[in-house]
């Protein structure tokens, strides 16, 4: 009987952190790693518990040797309390980081959460960062959120977690996913928002954009998809009213219908305040849609200038444009794609580079 050696461990088992997982172990033999999971759901609190929740359910009887989970999970106190997967090598996925989240307001800020990945940082051997932005956020953040304490300075931190760190974007299974556009009507785009709607995705600028456009009379229609994990936003409440027949889908769709849709889209727009990779952009990217994004965040690591507005009045002006001007668009979006090379965030050539990082320490 095989006996597993690498112990994954997932606090928030949904959404990309799945996706991340099914991707990297659909590969693997199940008897070689034990999946240990929670729903992605209460974040907060999972940041908080997980730790003493997986010591109590992870078996003390194991032949572990590689430990791989994400950024949510504090490691240095799992380790703390189950000192028997010290000899683990230690890999930690960065999907975010929380030394740079949105908040509302500064008095909101609550430190423990970037304290924590910190921590995990100096448990961890290795740590892999899903983009450049993310990495870089959260190196250059670390000094500034561990001097807010009034009476205690903290040195060389960062100095020893920024050796164990690289980059491997998040692997996106391109060959899996349908490209077959369906015939549509060139005279009126689609516009997509495939996002959380939760504030740091910015819904209102999407909102306030939507109804701009319909103010000046330019034909469009959009679909709002993506995750609503509580409340509905505010800014959402009537838009379907002021919409009217444009906003065509609204709300979560299965993953069949969302690519279908995806695949009926002209552009695909982010309006996010908070983005450190963004896979639903890459993926309706894949399906032809011409993707629209703000000059910041992980946006100008992936996508060429052309495709960033800085204001949003220039997000305006350039849906504008392109809804008054179909034609005008078509050739932009050729253009885009003749450039554009969706290579290196493949699956197919990421994954080997997850499967190498499964190999005990000491080993080549």
């Amino acid at each position: 009987m095989q006996v597993a050696k690498i112990v994954v461990i997932e606090p928030f088992y949904g959404g990309s952190h799945k996706q991340l997982l099914d991707t990297i172990f659909e590969g693997i033999n199940p008897a070689e790693y034990d999946l240990f999971t929670l729903p992605a759901k209460k974040w907060h609190w999972r940041a908080r518990t997980s730790a003493l929740y997986f010591s109590q359910i992870i078996p003390l009887v194991h032949e572990y040797t590689i430990l791989f989970t994400c950024s949510v999970l504090n490691l240095a106190e799992l380790l703390g309390i189950r000192s028997d997967l010290v000899k683990c090598k230690k890999i930690v996925y960065f999907h975010e980081n929380q030394l740079v989240y949105p908040i509302r307001e500064i008095k909101e800020r609550d430190c423990q959460y970037g304290l924590n990945q910190i921590m995990t940082c100096l448990a961890a051997d290795e740590i892999i960062f899903n983009s450049y932005f993310n990495r870089s956020s959260f190196l250059d953040n670390i000094n500034p959120i561990l001097n807010i304490q009034p009476d205690l300075k903290l040195k060389s931190i960062r100095e020893k977690i920024e050796p164990k760190c690289e980059v491997i974007y998040f692997p996106v299974k391109f060959h899996r996913m349908p490209q077959q556009r369906p015939p549509s009507d060139e005279r009126i785009l689609h516009l997509i928002w495939p996002h959380r709607w939760e504030h740091d995705k910015n819904p209102q600028l999407l909102t306030e954009t939507l109804i701009e456009l319909n103010k000046r009379q330019v034909n469009f229609k959009a679909s709002i998809l993506g995750e609503n994990f509580q409340t509905i936003p505010d800014c959402f409440e009537d838009i379907q009213a002021k919409l009217g027949e444009k906003l065509i889908n609204f709300g979560h769709l299965d993953r069949e219908k969302y690519f279908q849709t995806l695949l009926t889209g002209d552009i695909v727009i982010s309006t996010a305040g908070h983005e450190f990779y963004g896979v639903s952009m890459l993926e309706a990217t894949y399906c032809g849609c011409m993707p629209i994004a703000p000059n910041k965040l992980v946006y100008p690591e992936i996508y060429p200038k052309e495709n960033l507005y800085n204001t949003s009045n220039q997000l305006i002006k350039m849906l504008y444009n392109w809804c008054r001007n179909p034609e005008l668009f078509q050739r932009q979006r050729d253009k885009f794609f003749e450039m554009f090379s969706f290579e290196k965030y493949s699956s197919v050539q990421l994954i080997p580079k997850f499967y190498d990082k499964f190999k005990p320490l000491g080993t080549k």
